[in-house]
């Protein structure tokens, strides 16, 4: 029962902290400081962990991979909306302005 808890504990402040960077990009439309490859890398690893997971019986990380895949994939898709409307990085200024100084 401990264990399972501590799992639970682990999942959340997992998930707090990727929705958390997600909705950030999302209140602020940026993309500034976040690489295009981290959510694609988030997707394929979430991906496997849950079959992974899933293989050992394990649902504490089935539930948490699922989680975090969805999260991955909401991530992606306001990166990629951002990056489409031209959004500001993190100095404020717009994705075209800081390309070209």
């Amino acid at each position: 029962m401990l264990t399972e808890l501590i799992g639970w504990a682990a999942a959340t402040v997992l998930l707090a902290t990727i929705c958390r960077q997600v909705y950030t990009q999302w209140r602020e439309r940026s993309t500034g400081g976040v690489s295009k490859w981290l959510f694609v890398g988030q997707l394929v690893a979430s991906t496997l962990f849950v079959i992974y997971s899933a293989l050992l019986g394990n649902w504490v990380f089935v539930v948490t991979n699922a989680l975090l895949l969805l999260a991955a994939l909401v991530g992606e898709l306001i990166y990629l909306r951002n990056r489409r409307r031209g959004g500001r990085d993190s100095g404020g200024r717009t994705a075209a302005r800081a390309q070209n100084g």
